[in-house]
């Protein structure tokens, strides 16, 4: 559209309607692919086109940097360019920084402050607390962040702190609020927190920037917080002319503060408010919108509405019932791999999704065997996450005493007072020595002026090593990697920080024990230098850049606002999502279904579905129960589908996750409908199907999920037992007999 055609061209009624009501307050409940950015554009043209609006009366604010510029480069083919003139398309920090500048004095601030970043604020608070210990400081400085986004101040966290570190941090927050002031600086949580507490408390400024700003629209206003939600009354306050653009339904950020009662309440805040409802959805087929309307109806914490599409019926929704992790990658990648060769879709069109980071593991090992490009987005490759590396590290330490890269990552982590200061003096003995930089710091005694604490440190840190190496070949590797998480203190330094990243990063340990766990049910002569080689074989491959033809797997709070014709989401299964975090509190609960949501609709033409009977995750293997989600949808909106990609009946209600079920009858039943349950896998005189129950002398009794032919030939044999779990055998060493 360019600025001659008329406003609200090719629109929908409802996106008309949205755009063109100005009696007041408006409430656009915009759904998934219904168009919303178009209808705020489209109203910021009409503001300025037809009503009379000069472009500095009119502001629009929204969450990224990246949606104010697609929005201003929209409206600028919409409007001349001095009609626009003025005009803001910001997020809430631009606004707060363009009203800060201007109102400096009346908040106590030159108009030359500073704005801190993070790092620039952990120094301060780093400095107050006098300490080095990265996850305190992060504990502090969260702490800090919740508060001033509740607008809380110093002394009302003061009377609210209850447990030592609270407490702490409270402390910490007068002594950092007061040398911000001391430096005239800010932190970016006050370059929204303080124009919102201005604007309250200041009439004067109130009623000018409330005369300034004729017109206010905020788009995904379902994902404010508290002082977001303060900024934007103030200023809206006067003449109520606003408009607010979002979907209670993809209110997924309650974790870091946003208040899904903000959009909810919004009727309350702005009595006489037009409500309007987008739901035509342009992105999806009608196939995945009755998955997605059907799923939501279960909350009851929301705005009623259904969407619909003219885009066609489209392919039923794929569901698959998996035998464990493995298997579901195996499925994803096949599936996709064949859409591929079929042309139906490349690479790039296809996304998976997980709910936590640790479970992209198993699907890029798939990926990494089957040489099908991928990226990760939003993070890390699995091998490449700091704590993996951290813990890899102490493993090839112990493997190679020799390892220096190794050693210089670990020797302070977690810290434990070797700094850059005793570093750099064994460097200095070292080259003078013409020894080895390990050779010096394995005996510090030998180092000169390094004080008698580090002597120590260091002396009980190799101390350590040696303990380890003495039992390399006695235990096993995922025993070695417990006493290495345990005596080092890494697991519990993560323990401490109480915080989503924390969190993560041990779900990511878990997950990284299970994998030795599976390295070592192999054999009895599974040794830790092998498994070392296994991992830099998956580990080490070639980084793939946006703009490739890979496929993408994220998680699916990163896939918010995102869409790809082919959508997998992994791992529906209860206690992995909903998370288990959320099964006891309904708001919880409410917000995964949403999520869950929010990955439905992120699909154009094909979605999958999938759950394991078993799962190895987080070091546990264990019998896992569809998603109550699942079992919302009404099981005529899903195709089961079978390996080798054909449809089944597949019980997705009953009792299929049940333990009586699942350790007899459920997993010979969905092992026997595989393409290997058609053929026995047979090595020398090692022969075993799957669906077989076997007997084993330590594991007792199960039933083989998987067989397969080995690097060397060997048959190894996946089984499912009844009371030790998931293991991986090899045939030719393991004590495994047919029942």
């Amino acid at each position: 559209m360019s600025a001659s055609e008329p406003i609200g061209h090719g629109m929908n009624p409802a996106q008309r309607e949205a755009t063109l009501y100005l009696d007041g307050p408006c409430l656009v409940l915009a759904g998934a692919g219904s168009g919303k950015t178009r209808v705020i554009t489209q109203k910021i043209a009409y503001l300025l086109r037809e009503c009379g609006y000069m472009g500095r009366n009119v502001v629009a604010l929204t969450f990224t940097n990246k949606a104010a510029r697609e929005m201003d480069e929209r409206v600028k083919t919409l409007v001349d360019r001095k009609l626009g003139k003025g005009l803001t398309i910001s997020t809430f920090h631009s606004l707060g920084v363009k009203l800060l500048r201007e109102e400096a004095r009346n908040a106590g601030l030159k108009p030359t402050f500073s704005i801190l970043d993070a790092d620039d604020a952990m120094a301060i608070i780093q400095e107050l607390l006098n300490t080095t210990d990265k996850a305190r400081l992060r504990h502090v400085q969260g702490i800090i962040s919740l508060w001033k986004n509740a607008l809380m101040e110093p002394d009302d966290a003061a009377r609210e702190a209850i447990t030592p570190g609270d407490v702490e941090a409270a402390n910490v927050y007068r002594s950092y609020a007061a040398t911000l002031a001391a430096y005239q600086a800010v932190d970016f949580d006050d370059l929204i927190r303080i124009p919102a507490l201005l604007l309250a408390n200041n009439e004067e400024v109130r009623t000018r920037w409330q005369n300034r700003v004729r017109y206010l629209l905020v788009d995904e206003y379902q994902d404010t917080n508290h002082v977001q939600y303060t900024l934007v009354r103030q200023l809206a306050g006067g003449h109520r002319n606003i408009c607010v653009v979002g979907d209670d339904d993809q209110s997924i950020y309650g974790w870091r503060g946003a208040d899904i009662r903000n959009i909810l309440e919004f009727e309350k805040d702005y009595p006489g408010v037009q409500v309007i409802k987008l739901e035509q959805n342009y992105r999806s087929t009608q196939c995945i919108l009755a998955v997605a309307n059907a799923l939501i109806t279960y909350n009851k914490g929301r705005k009623s509405k259904a969407l619909w599409t003219s885009n066609g019926v489209g392919d039923p929704v794929s569901c698959y019932r998996a035998f464990d992790e493995k298997d579901e990658a195996k499925f994803v990648v096949a599936t996709i791999r064949d859409l591929v060769t079929r042309d139906e879709a490349a690479y790039r069109d296809c996304a998976v999704f997980y709910r936590t980071h640790a479970q992209s593991r198993s699907i890029e090992e798939e990926c990494i065997r089957s040489g099908l490009p991928y990226r990760i987005y939003g993070g890390l490759r699995f091998y490449e996450r700091k704590e993996i590396k951290d813990i890899l590290a102490y493993l090839r330490l112990v493997a190679n005493p020799a390892d220096e890269v190794s050693l210089r990552r670990v020797v302070n982590v977690p810290r434990r007072g070797i700094g850059d200061t005793t570093i750099g003096r064994a460097e200095e003995t070292a080259l003078r020595e013409g020894r080895s930089f390990v050779d010096v710091l394995s005996h510090p005694d030998g180092i000169p002026e390094l004080g008698a604490r580090a002597v120590r440190t260091l002396q009980n840190f190799f101390k350590m090593l040696d303990g380890w190496r003495k039992l390399d070949g006695e235990i096993s590797v995922a025993d070695l990697m417990e006493r290495i998480l345990d005596e080092t203190g890494y697991r519990s330094a993560l323990e401490t920080e109480k915080n989503a990243e924390a969190e993560t990063r041990i779900e990511n340990l878990k997950e990284f024990l299970g994998v030795a766990q599976q390295y070592d049910f192999g054999g009895a002569d599974r040794s830790l230098d092998d498994f070392l080689e296994e991992l830099a074989l998956v580990a080490e491959i070639d980084n793939y850049q946006p703009g490739e033809d890979a496929v993408v797997l994220m998680t699916i709070h990163s896939a918010k606002g995102m869409e790809f014709p082919v959508v997998f989401m992994t791992g529906l299964e209860e206690g992995l999502f909903p998370h288990v975090h959320a099964l006891g509190e309904e708001t919880e609960l409410e917000e995964e279904r949403r999520l869950c949501y929010v990955g439905i609709t992120r699909a154009q033409k094909m979605l999958y579905l999938s759950w394991a009977i078993r799962r190895f995750i987080y070091g546990n293997s264990e019998y896992k129960e569809p998603s109550r989600f699942l079992q919302e949808i009404p099981q005529e909106y899903l195709c089961p589908v079978v390996p080798g990609g054909s449809a089944g009946a597949v019980d997705q209600q009953g009792d299929a996750g049940s333990e009586s079920q699942a350790k007899e009858g459920a997993l010979a039943e969905s092992a026997a409908g595989t393409k290997e349950a058609a053929a026995v896998s047979t090595v020398g005189q090692y022969a075993f199907q799957v669906g077989d129950k076997v007997e084993h002398k330590k594991f007792g009794r199960g039933v083989v999920m998987e067989t397969k032919t080995g690097p060397g030939g060997d048959l190894e044999v996946y089984v499912s037992f009844e009371t030790a779990g998931f293991k991986h055998l090899m045939a030719k060493y393991a004590p495994l007999k047919k029942v």
